[in-house]
């Protein structure tokens, strides 16, 4: 869905900048640089309390190879919301509460080898102090949830907005 936006608004913009060009209406190239930054404006994520991790990995996956920035300034970003912490693009609010826990199937245990698997998976999207945290401590919680603070994971060396 983001990526249909993008693929709009660049659509939208290609066609200004084609018209004006073709009448030799000035201001043809603030049309395209307006709708590059509308492309750009970014995401900013508030009060995500997770989903499926397969559809996360799809919005990570389109976020990363658009650039998009990503800002997560709500009260809590829990579960998959803490993957968006792994994107280049990403700045977290400080007073965001940021909650983690392992991989399971709706709250029931997976195999061993599917857990190391998953919590693999996860711990690769979270920068270097975060992801040994995680999986030395933060991925064994599976029916609750750490609760760190954004300011903590500022100073793990998460980007603060």
């Amino acid at each position: 869905m983001l990526d249909m936006r993008s693929q709009f608004v660049r659509l939208i913009g290609g066609a200004v900048f084609f018209l004006c060009f073709v009448l030799g209406l000035p201001g043809s190239e603030g049309a395209m640089a307006r709708a590059e930054t509308m492309a750009a404006a970014p995401l900013v994520v508030r009060n995500d309390r997770g989903g499926d991790l397969r559809e996360r990995l799809d919005q990570l996956h389109q976020l990363r190879q658009s650039g998009r920035p990503v800002e997560i300034r709500g009260r809590v970003c829990f579960s998959t919301c803490t993957l968006f912490i792994g994107l280049p693009q990403t700045c977290i609010s400080p007073r965001t509460t940021f909650g983690f826990h392992g991989p399971s199937s709706f709250g029931r245990p997976l195999s061993p080898e599917v857990f190391e698997r998953a919590s693999g998976v996860i711990a690769d999207h979270y920068p270097g102090k975060l992801r040994r945290w995680y999986l030395e401590t933060g991925r064994y919680r599976i029916r609750t949830l750490y609760r760190i603070p954004g300011s903590r994971l500022v100073e793990m060396g998460v980007r603060a907005c």
